[in-house]
């Protein structure tokens, strides 16, 4: 049930609608500002070619009918068509460049929120829902990246229309021309009226969706655990919770947008109806024609129409204005897990692993270790055991610097590991996790992760040391075979072969083996054992094994509990003492008689 409410509770979003945002996505939008710029000249040439219409129009009402000039008529006619045709084409020509840059835009930001993902720490990805992540790299960039490219450049193009229209227009009538305007103070009102309700309501729309998202990702990954548990009604019921919670807000946020288009075109009728009316008073006076009349209104529509396409860009605004806070919000997490400034190349690596007084915890006032303290030399073999929860997988995290110690130090060949770029450290590193993750792609793509340049037979003969080669030459296509998503062709114990053989080819200093071989059958453990023991030799390795009859061989072996080493010693060194790791070790032996 506590699970549930994660997908139900909302982030936090209530901060007022910040231009700064915007600002800040100038980074992305100057690469392209040559190319808008030129996008914006050719939309403003078209839209003043446009503007000419309701002039021509007023000449052939008061000059060409009324004193039958045919010839005239038909010269106004063409160039009527002349400044259409052109205003088509300066529109086509702008909408491919406009185009282009969406795309690019939408590359750039995707590209630095997904290279920014890639350094930030386990821990962030430790608090969060990873379809709450996806969602901002692929949704929420779609939904922005027009405002940061059309949207802006229609900013300006429908201010320019706007300036424009007010001139021709007032060259057409003054007092006409003031009507028009007279209805600008009552849109003010409305839209400053509108605003906020929008922005919330869209918040909230962005809030329920993110919420769906991680819910459905979490469910299609575990699809095999619901039907095992017959969890399928309830995680429908969540579902259609999570579901009419989006649809709910998002008739709410529609409800507020659609508000936009209607006040601004009632706004508009009104206006040109009182245009006609004092039009007709002032023509019966003498003082307009009808053709000023027609031209006045016709401009009077066009004047509305880009307020209405301003109120329309400003929807849009506000609708992707909070996933813009969002991916700002992801890029400006912090990457508490870095290179430091003066950190240096770590140098080959020899093996030999020091802990300084080192105090850690996952969350502020629960340490997991407490002044944990050993040195462990170039080519040892450690064996780390104890209770689940106990800091075993945490001192190999460690090692790797996936976290930050919160006080002492981690030295490998006895330099501090925070000095050093984590490139140099981890690629001399090989670490093979209980949870073995396989990619889309081929075995061989898989294999060769571990050294991107390895040739087929260095592949093969990996393969060959950690038993993976004779499954793998099974299949139809061998090392060729797809293994489709997360390896959903290939049973638990398959993956964890192909993960040895994949940290095997990297040629590791320090090797690092978590549960490594809890998915494999003991008779396939058996026959890997030589593998791992190939493996080790020459390297310093550290091990924690489910199956305490496979770390019996260890140099070392520390029994961690209650934040620290427990016990420290060889096997027949413990089994002598009889304490923690004699009761442990026994017991198992026991359950397995």
């Amino acid at each position: 049930m506590a699970r549930r409410n994660t997908y139900k509770e909302d982030e936090v979003l209530e901060t007022p609608f910040d231009y700064h945002h915007l600002l800040r996505a100038f980074v992305y939008i100057k690469k392209y500002l040559g190319k808008m710029i030129f996008a914006l000249i050719l939309s403003a040439i078209g839209g003043i070619t446009g503007l000419f219409g309701p002039m021509i129009t007023q000449k052939a009402l008061d000059v060409a009918i009324p004193n039958e000039n045919v010839k005239m008529l038909f010269m106004l006619v063409g160039l009527l068509c002349i400044c259409f045709i052109l205003s088509i084409i300066f529109t086509t020509v702008r909408s491919k460049i406009m185009i282009n840059v969406s795309q690019n835009i939408i590359y750039d930001i995707r590209k630095d929120v997904f290279e920014h993902l890639q350094k930030l720490p386990f821990q962030y990805y430790d608090d969060r829902p990873h379809g709450k992540i996806l969602i901002r790299v692929v949704n929420y960039v779609n939904s922005v990246s027009d405002m940061l490219s059309n949207g802006l450049i229609n900013v300006v193009l429908e201010i320019m229309n706007l300036i424009f229209i007010v001139i021709f227009m007032f060259c057409v009538n003054v007092k006409l021309s003031l009507v028009v305007l007279a209805g600008v103070p009552i849109l003010a009102i409305f839209m400053f009226w509108i605003k906020n309700k929008q922005r919330k309501a869209w918040q909230q729309v962005s809030n329920k969706n993110s919420n769906l998202n991680a819910y459905l990702q979490e469910n299609i990954v575990g699809a095999r655990i619901t039907q095992m548990f017959a969890r399928e009604e309830e995680n429908a019921e969540t579902f259609a919770e999570l579901s009419d919670r989006c649809r709910t807000t998002w008739f709410k946020a529609v409800m507020y947008s659609n508000l936009v288009w209607p006040g601004i075109d009632n706004i508009s009728v009104w206006v040109r109806a009182a245009v006609f009316i004092v039009g007709l008073i002032f023509m019966g006076a003498g003082e307009v024609s009808l053709g000023v009349i027609v031209a006045v209104t016709s401009y009077a529509a066009r004047f509305w129409q880009p307020i209405m396409n301003l109120g329309n860009i400003f929807n849009n605004f506000i609708n992707n204005i909070a996933y813009l806070e969002r991916i700002f919000e992801t890029l400006d997490e912090p990457v508490t897990v870095d290179d430091a400034k003066d950190a240096v190349e770590m140098q080959p690596i020899k093996g030999d692993v020091t802990f300084e007084n080192v105090t850690f915890a996952y969350e502020e006032g629960k340490d997991v270790l407490k002044n944990v303290s050993f040195t462990v030399k170039a080519g040892e073999s450690v064996a780390l055991v104890g209770p689940t929860g106990a800091g075993k997988s945490t001192i190999v995290n460690l090692i790797s610097r996936f976290y930050n110690v919160n006080q002492g130090r981690v030295l490998i060949d006895g330099q501090d590991i925070a000095k050093v770029t984590l490139h140099s450290l981890r690629s001399q590193m090989g670490i093979m996790l209980q949870d073995s993750f396989i990619f889309s792609g081929t075995i061989e793509d898989n294999i060769r992760y571990g050294k991107l340049d390895a040739t087929a037979e260095e592949i093969i003969k990996a393969s060959q040391t950690v038993c993976a080669d004779d499954f793998i030459t099974r299949f139809q296509d061998g090392y060729q075979t797809e293994v489709k998503e997360r390896g959903s062709l290939l049973s638990q114990g398959q993956k964890q072969l192909i993960s040895f053989a994949r940290t095997l080819l990297s040629d590791p200093a320090i090797l690092v083996l978590d549960e490594a071989t809890s998915s494999i059958d003991v008779q396939t453990e058996r026959a890997l054992q030589q593998g791992i023991d190939a493996m080790c030799e020459g390297r310093t390795s550290f091990i924690i094994a489910h199956r305490l009859s496979t770390i019996k061989n260890c140099d070392k072996i520390m029994y961690i509990d209650q934040g620290g080493i427990v016990e420290c010693g060889s096997h027949a060194e413990l089994m002598a003492k009889k304490g923690y790791y004699y009761k442990l070790y026994t017991a198992q032996m026991d359950d397995i008689a």
